[in-house]
């Protein structure tokens, strides 16, 4: 049986910051644990940028600091060094519905841009950010391709997804129209 292809996930520090220990009972924070478990546990790979590096510092559980620690001591983090894409951000600004549209987007663009230098798949938490893009995928086709996985969307599937080999299905991308 051949093995199982390792994928570069970006993960938004609004998973750290969610994921609870073993002895968590909100449904959220089950589900991001045991998000980040899977990951661990089938050899997916975490992205980690210096600016997302410091967003987990800033907000990890104590759950996710240890699993940051694991990962890092199995070599499963991606570090990637992003040059800023000027070109993105002239479009996103360019795009953006609004002032306060365009403020919630910049917030995230950094995820979006390791995606697209890495395995084109950002997991998060923000719905919002998540439908902002979306809506702009249709008009700035960098965007076309990211796929983007809540954690905590039970109708997702997304550990099923992960066992399946986390690959990029045109129904999880931010210009599928889902």
């Amino acid at each position: 049986m051949p093995a199982r292809a390792s994928r570069c996930l970006v993960i938004d520090a609004s998973v750290a910051r969610a994921s609870g220990g073993e002895d968590a009972t909100y449904p959220t924070s089950k589900r991001c644990r045991d998000f980040l478990t899977a990951v661990h546990r089938i050899c997916h790979r975490v992205v980690m940028t210096p600016e997302i590096g410091r967003e987990w510092k800033e907000h990890q559980s104590n759950f996710a600091r240890q699993w940051r620690v694991s990962m890092q001591a199995r070599r499963k983090v991606c570090r990637v060094d992003v040059t800023p894409n000027d070109m993105l951000y002239d479009k996103v600004k360019q795009e953006a519905a609004n002032d306060k549209a365009h403020q919630a987007m910049l917030n995230d663009l950094h995820l979006i841009e390791a995606a697209l230098i890495t395995d084109r798949t950002v997991v998060s938490l923000d719905e919002s950010a998540r439908g902002l893009f979306a809506e702009m995928a249709e008009r700035v086709g960098e965007l076309k391709n990211v796929s983007w996985v809540n954690p905590d969307r039970v109708d997702e599937q997304p550990i099923r997804w992960l066992e399946e080999g986390a690959r990029p299905e045109k129904n999880r991308w931010l210009g599928s129209g889902a």
